[in-house]
C-alpha cells in the first residue's frame, strides 16, 4: 500500500489529496472535456470574426447568455460554404477542446450552416444593401443589349439541361455561335469559376483566335437558396457589375431571385428567357422586312404619282417647248447672219484704213534718198562752215603774227596747225559715226517693217487672191466661175481661173503689161 501512494507527492498533513502540476491538471481536463463532447452541434451568432495571417479563422459564438471560443483551422475554412461574418446566425458541428495557454475551452470547426433560411435572408439583404451603397446596382451602369450578337458567351455547367434549352431556343430563333465556359454552379469554388469565366471573356480581344462573344448569358436551373448561394457571393456580384459585355442573368426560376441579377443588365426569369432576349425571331425578321419593303413600295408608288400629278398640272400651265424653241432658233439665224455681216464689213473697213494708212507712208528707197540729200546738204554746209573757218582763223593768226615776236608766231602757228590738221580726222569720224547710228536705225525700221508685211505670212507656204480689181478675196462664196484672179507667191504672182475642180480650166487671158511709173513700187498689206 505504501508503494502506491509513493508516485504522486506527499499529501499535506491533514488531507489524502495528491498533488498536481498546472500543466498536468490542464491535461486531464482537456482529457475529460474531449472525450466528454467528442462531436458537438452548437449554434450561435458570429462574433468578431478574424482571419489570421496563416490563414486559420478565429471567431466566437454567442447568445444572449454566453460566449464560446471558436477556431476553423486553414484547410477546413477553405472547403466552408459560406464565408464567415460579422452577426451572421450559424449552426457549426466540431469538436470541443481546451486551449491550455489560456486556460479557456474552444470549438474546432469542422463545417459550418447558416442557422434557417431566415438567416440566410438576412445576411444576403445586408449583403445587397452594402453592395448597393456602392453603385454597383445603380441602373446608369447598365448596358444595352445588342439587337443581334454574332457571338453569345454561355457561363454554366456542361453537363446540366440549361446549355440544351439555351442552345435549342437560339436554333429556334436565330442561330447564333455559341462560345460555353463550363463552370460549377454550386458547392466549394462554384462562386469563384463564375467569376472567373465572366472575367476570362472579357479579357478575349476582339479579332483573336477565339471570337470575344457579344454577349454573355450566366444561367442554372432551380433549385433551393443554398444551391443558389454561389451567384449570391460578392465576388460573383463584382465581376457581372464590372463586365464590359452586356451580361444577361438567368439563374433558376422565375420566383428565384440572387445578387447577380441586381448587377447584371438584364434579368431573366428563366435560361429559355435568357435566350430569347438574346436574339429575335428569324421568321418574324423576315416578315417585318418584307412587310416594310411592301409598305415602302407602295409609299414610292403613291410618292411618284402625286409628283407626276403636280408635275402635269405645272407643264399645263406651261407654254409649248417646241414653239418657244423656234423662236429662238429664228432669232439665232438672225443674229448669226448680222454677225457675219458685221464680221464682213468691219474687215472691209480695217482694210480700207489699213491701205489709207500704206497710202501715206514712203517707200524706203525714198526715205533713203531724203536722208541721203540732207546729209549731203550737211555735209556741204559743213565744208563750207569749215573752210570759213580756217579763212578766218588764218586771218586771226595773221594779225596776232603781226602784234607776236616770231618766236610766239611759230609756237602758235604750230599748236594752230595742229589743231587744224586734227580736224579732218575728228570730222570724218563724227560722219562715220553718225552714218552708222543712221544706218542701224534705218535697218531697225527695215526689219519692223518686214516683220508686219504680209509677205511675211506668204514666205510660211500662204498665198493672197485678189480679183481683177486688186481686192483681196476671203471668201470662197465671192467667187464665180470662170472669174479671173491673181495669186501672189512669195517669189511671184500667177494669174488663176475659177472653176470646177474636174473642169478643165478656161484659157487664160495673156496678162496685161504693167504701166510704168516713175515712182517705186509700194506692197500690199494684203
Amino acid at each position: 500500500m505504501s508503494d502506491f501512494f509513493s508516485d504522486p507527492a506527499p499529501a499535506r498533513p491533514g488531507t489524502n489529496l495528491p498533488e498536481q502540476t498546472v500543466s498536468d491538471l490542464a491535461r486531464s481536463v482537456k482529457r475529460t472535456v474531449e472525450d466528454a463532447f467528442g462531436y458537438v452541434r452548437v449554434r450561435g451568432e458570429i462574433s468578431q470574426p478574424k482571419r489570421h495571417t496563416s490563414g486559420h479563422i478565429y471567431l466566437r459564438l454567442k447568445d444572449d447568455a454566453a460566449v464560446i471560443e471558436a477556431v476553423c483551422w486553414k484547410g477546413t475554412a477553405a472547403r466552408l460554404s459560406i464565408r464567415p461574418e460579422e452577426g451572421m446566425e450559424v449552426v457549426c458541428t466540431g469538436k470541443l477542446t481546451t486551449y491550455p495557454g489560456r486556460s479557456q475551452y474552444q470549438l474546432i470547426i469542422d463545417s459550418m450552416e447558416l442557422a434557417g433560411e431566415g438567416a440566410l435572408l438576412k445576411m444576403l439583404e445586408e449583403r445587397k444593401r452594402r453592395l448597393a451603397a456602392e453603385g454597383l446596382f445603380n441602373p446608369e451602369r447598365k448596358k444595352p443589349l445588342p439587337f443581334l450578337p454574332r457571338t453569345i458567351g454561355v457561363v454554366t455547367s456542361p453537363t446540366g439541361a440549361v446549355i440544351r434549352d439555351i442552345l435549342h431556343r437560339l436554333a429556334d430563333r436565330f442561330p447564333r455561335h455559341v462560345l460555353l465556359w463550363p463552370v460549377a454552379v454550386q458547392g466549394e469554388g462554384a462562386a469563384s469559376q463564375v467569376a472567373r469565366a465572366i472575367q476570362g471573356f472579357n479579357s478575349l480581344e476582339p479579332g483573336g483566335r477565339v471570337p470575344r462573344p457579344d454577349l454573355i448569358i450566366v444561367a442554372r436551373g432551380g433549385g433551393s437558396l443554398e444551391d443558389l448561394m454561389a451567384f449570391n457571393e460578392e465576388i460573383v456580384v463584382r465581376a457581372a457589375a464590372d463586365s464590359r459585355i452586356p451580361l444577361i442573368s438567368a439563374v433558376g426560376h422565375e420566383t428565384d431571385t440572387t445578387l447577380i441579377d441586381f448587377a447584371s443588365d438584364r434579368r431573366a426569369p428563366t435560361p429559355t428567357a435568357a435566350a430569347e432576349m438574346a436574339v429575335p425571331v428569324r421568321a418574324e425578321l423576315l416578315s417585318q422586312v418584307l412587310d416594310d419593303e411592301h409598305r415602302l413600295h407602295r409609299a414610292m408608288t403613291r410618292a411618284l404619282d402625286q409628283r407626276r400629278t403636280y408635275v402635269q398640272g405645272l407643264a399645263r400651265g406651261l407654254g409649248d417647248p417646241r414653239s418657244l424653241l423656234d423662236g429662238l432658233v429664228q432669232r439665232l439665224d438672225d443674229r448669226g447672219e448680222r454677225l457675219v455681216l458685221c464680221m464682213r464689213t468691219g474687215i472691209e473697213r480695217r482694210g480700207t484704213a489699213v491701205r489709207q494708212l500704206g497710202l501715206k507712208l514712203r517707200h524706203p528707197r525714198e526715205v533713203l534718198h531724203l536722208a541721203a540729200t540732207r546729209l549731203d546738204g550737211a555735209s556741204r554746209a559743213l565744208r563750207t562752215g569749215l573752210e570759213s573757218s580756217i579763212r578766218l582763223s588764218e586771218g586771226r593768226y595773221h594779225r596776232i603774227a603781226d602784234r607776236l615776236s616770231d618766236r610766239a608766231l611759230r609756237r602758235a602757228m604750230a599748236e594752230g596747225g595742229n589743231r587744224l590738221s586734227d580736224l579732218p580726222a575728228r570730222l570724218e569720224r563724227a560722219h562715220l559715226a553718225a552714218l552708222s547710228a543712221h544706218g542701224d536705225r534705218l535697218a531697225q525700221l527695215g526689219r519692223l517693217l518686214e516683220s508686219v508685211s504680209y509677205r511675211g505670212v506668204l514666205s510660211r507656204g500662204f498665198a493672197l487672191v485678189t480679183d481683177a480689181q486688186g481686192h483681196p478675196v476671203t471668201r470662197a462664196g465671192d467667187l464665180t466661175d470662170g472669174q479671173q484672179v491673181a495669186i501672189a507667191f512669195q517669189d511671184g504672182h500667177r494669174s488663176a481661173v475659177i472653176g470646177d475642180a474636174g473642169a478643165a480650166p478656161p484659157t487664160a487671158r495673156p496678162a496685161r503689161p504693167a504701166r510704168k511709173t516713175t515712182q517705186p513700187p509700194q506692197g500690199s498689206l494684203f
